[in-house]
């Protein structure tokens, strides 16, 4: 029998991807082979053809400094964006990021990270912020520099991901050997876009980090909002995008994280004109002003900060997602059996409503 799909020569690939996220509460650092052994029981949703992970709280020692980690077509790119560099940033320390060899050797970019801090003269002439700073330099060298891109620019933050299996690339980038208080994890099934290094989740932007399962198919009005605000959108995904979307409601516009969600996520009209006037209000004003960062489509979104993580799903919940507890860890996944392997005795584990937003959060400020 011949499908329908090769009848319509339809070439689209349809998949799901698998994501997860864990926070230890208390702060208190853990290897990175606890997410990867997660992401390992979830291959079934993804394809080898993206991979990745992110954590918090690794570089304690050098915790006032971005860390740029960056990927280089060849040593040729790199040394032409040391020139770059030498102008714009205080420089602490540079050095390749470590790895072990294996199947992922033969398309991997060049991969190196560095400790800087943006050049004060720079900043006191252009009056902006140090993150507005960074922020610029990243859509700079995203869009201008030829064969360089920003893998993540946060603080206490590192992001490593490629073209692969979820374990291919934590085998590949060593991350069992990092320790810290919360990692992402990530496993891709591209469906808009080709697999490649750059375009496996996370994607980072100063310190968030963004994992997401599904597909924004209002990716060109929210495009073309960020636009407005100076983000330059370069790797047509809408997970970069999501991104963006953060930095700019959060850190530019100073919504909370609640108020964020009820943005990308709001109320159905509907359920708006049910509520008391005042909190009708409240919804309408949030709908009307942020109409152009609503999120459509199905999707699973975690997002990762300084001391926290949060997962978030579509208002109608058509990409799955799980929340856990197991002392002092909070857990998120797209398959309860993800956590379950990692932790198979849960004090707690439910599957948070549709487009409600749902929190790990750091007790304390110990490991930032």
């Amino acid at each position: 029998m011949v499908s329908r799909l090769n009848v319509l020569k339809d070439d689209k690939d349809y998949g799901a991807c698998g994501l997860a996220a864990i926070i230890n509460e208390n702060g208190e650092p853990f290897s990175g082979r606890m997410i990867a052994d997660a992401m390992s029981i979830m291959d079934e949703r993804t394809n080898g053809l993206g991979g990745g992970f992110g954590v918090y709280g690794v570089f304690p020692e050098l915790k006032d400094y971005y860390a740029l980690h960056l990927f280089f077509d060849d040593d040729t790119c790199r040394r032409e964006a040391m020139q770059l560099f030498e102008g714009l940033f205080e420089i602490e320390h540079i050095e390749p990021v470590p790895i072990k060899p294996n199947r992922l050797k033969q398309t991997a970019p060049v991969v190196w990270r560095y400790f800087v801090k943006p050049n004060l003269k720079e900043i006191n002439e252009r009056g902006i912020s140090e993150d507005d700073y960074i922020v610029n330099t990243v859509m700079k060298i995203n869009s201008d520099v030829a064969g360089a891109y920003v893998v993540s620019s946060g603080k206490n933050l590192a992001v490593f991901k490629g073209n692969g299996y979820p374990s291919e690339v934590a085998e590949y980038f060593r991350i069992d050997e990092y320790r810290g208080y919360s990692w992402l994890g990530h496993g891709r099934f591209p469906t808009n876009t080709p697999g490649w290094w750059g375009g496996a989740h996370p994607f980072a932007l100063l310190n968030w980090s963004v994992i997401h399962n599904g597909e924004i198919s209002s990716y060109g009005i929210n495009k073309r909002y960020l636009e407005m605000f100076g983000y330059k959108c370069t790797l047509q995904t809408d997970t970069e995008v999501m991104t963006y979307l953060f930095d700019l409601l959060i850190r530019r516009h100073g919504l909370s994280l609640e108020d964020v969600c009820l943005a990308i996520a709001p109320p159905f009209w509907s359920d708006i004109d049910r509520m008391g006037e005042e909190e009708s209000e409240f919804h309408r004003s949030i709908r009307i002003v942020y109409a152009s960062a609503l999120a459509n489509g199905p999707f699973a979104i975690v997002l990762g900060g300084e001391g926290f993580i949060m997962g978030l799903s579509d208002r109608i919940k058509l990409r799955p997602l799980v929340a856990a507890r197991k002392g002092d860890f909070f857990y998120l996944a797209s398959e309860e059996s993800a956590v379950r392997y990692i932790s198979p005795y849960l004090d707690e584990v439910w599957m948070p409503d549709a487009g409600q937003p749902v929190f790990g959060r750091l007790r304390t400020k110990v490991g930032i």
